[in-house]
């Protein structure tokens, strides 16, 4: 197992019945603002629940933040706050307004520079307002981490940013809220936290049993529970245990002391600055023909993924890791969710030599767990998601 550092500060408050708790969470002399994104808070009752518990509290409202955030909307809430003295940040929804909201606590306080240097140069975040989140959508697992994603549309990308001054105070994490979302979110939601622990888990033996074990008991609660939140939403079990699930899948736990890989991911945010697709379905894409791609250096792994998530079988190491990468695909499918990138857009085509490009001028020249995936095998590996 190799060294590793643990910190997470996040209290969950989980369940029904739990936003009264916001009045004594967030102090009185605080003036506050809510953020959220398209407006399905008010539909299943949360805003007028969370106005009832802040009765005491001065609250104002930023609506509207996108999936994928937009940076620049982002910095219409930063203006925002320095115009009307914001002390603490509240956001109400999914991954995109939590991770919107992290962001934006943190560039408040960038004055000498643009606040996108926090994701184009890692500019270091020096303070950040408290903030706390009410979690209604089961997915990125923002709300018990400090990290974020971002998307700038005026130059069409999406960039990370992370810092332990945005660790939320607290996340009340609300399934039934969740039961009134559609389908297509359900999917989502278990396919992106299926692919978290995918990344912290399909490297190499490392001599982690028990990360092992962590991450193997998230996958497979996601295979049993999530399909049946997928088919009902309203399943307030399934959805309990897929909330949970998403948590854990990148709270930190399962990557103590395990080489993690997260190429994926940086692949699939292009997917998504470039055309939009949804983020998840992003990761669906690139995750198996990136599994595929490095084998040799997974096969391991991937072997024993198959063996313990799925009861494959095969004569050698290689066959179950293939058998493996079936099998994961399977599971996207029977969520509905597609797997090519030509199913997406017909606008395909150069898709992997652009990614690659971008990828050399950041100087992203040794990704993956073992720092052996260049420019040059991500252009294949999109290449072959076509």
């Amino acid at each position: 197992m190799n060294n590793f550092e643990f910190y997470n500060p996040v209290k969950i408050i989980f369940g029904k019945d739990q936003l009264e708790k916001l009045a004594t969470l967030i102090p009185v002399n605080k003036k506050v603002l809510m953020l959220y994104g398209g407006g399905s808070i008010f539909k299943n009752n949360v805003h007028a629940s969370i106005k009832k518990a802040l009765q005491n509290h001065t609250v104002l409202e930023f609506g509207g933040i996108e999936p994928n955030p937009h940076y620049e909307t982002a910095i219409k809430a930063v203006d925002l706050i320095k115009k009307e003295n914001i002390e603490f940040l509240l956001a109400v929804g999914g991954g995109s307004v939590i991770d919107a909201t992290k962001f934006i606590a943190a560039a408040a306080f960038v004055e000498d520079k643009e606040p996108w240097e926090i994701l184009n140069n890692h500019l270091p975040i020096k303070k950040a307002l408290p903030l706390g989140t009410v979690l209604t959508l089961p997915a990125t697992g923002s709300e018990m981490n400090s990290g974020g994603v971002i998307t700038r549309i005026a130059t069409h990308e999406k960039r990370a940013f992370g810092s332990p001054l945005v660790f939320p105070q607290f996340s009340v994490l609300m399934p039934e809220a969740a039961g009134t979302l559609p389908k297509r979110q359900v999917a989502n939601g278990v396919v992106d936290a299926f692919v978290h622990v995918m990344e912290q888990y399909i490297t190499f033996p490392a001599g982690a049993p028990l990360q092992d074990r962590f991450a193997e008991a998230v996958l497979h609660t996601l295979v049993e529970e999530g399909p049946k939140a997928f088919a009902n939403p309203a399943d307030y079990s399934a959805m309990s245990n897929l909330m949970w699930s998403a948590t854990m899948a990148l709270n930190g736990v399962i990557a103590c002391g395990v080489p993690q890989d997260w190429t994926t991911h940086m692949i699939g945010h292009e997917l998504t600055a470039f055309f939009g697709i949804d983020h998840a379905r992003t990761l669906a894409i690139i995750a198996p023909p990136l599994y595929r791609h490095c084998l040799n250096d997974k096969q391991e792994k991937l072997a024993q993924y198959g063996e313990r998530i799925w009861g494959v079988t095969g004569n050698t190491v290689q066959e179950k890791a293939l058998a493996a990468i079936e099998k994961t695909e399977q599971f996207f499918h029977s969520l509905e969710i597609k797997t090519r990138l030509s199913e997406y857009t017909p606008k395909y085509e150069g898709t992997a030599e652009k990614i690659a490009e971008r990828f050399t001028e950041r100087g992203w020249v040794g990704m993956g767990e073992r720092q052996s995936i260049k420019p040059t095998d991500v252009e294949k590996i999109v290449k072959a998601s076509y």
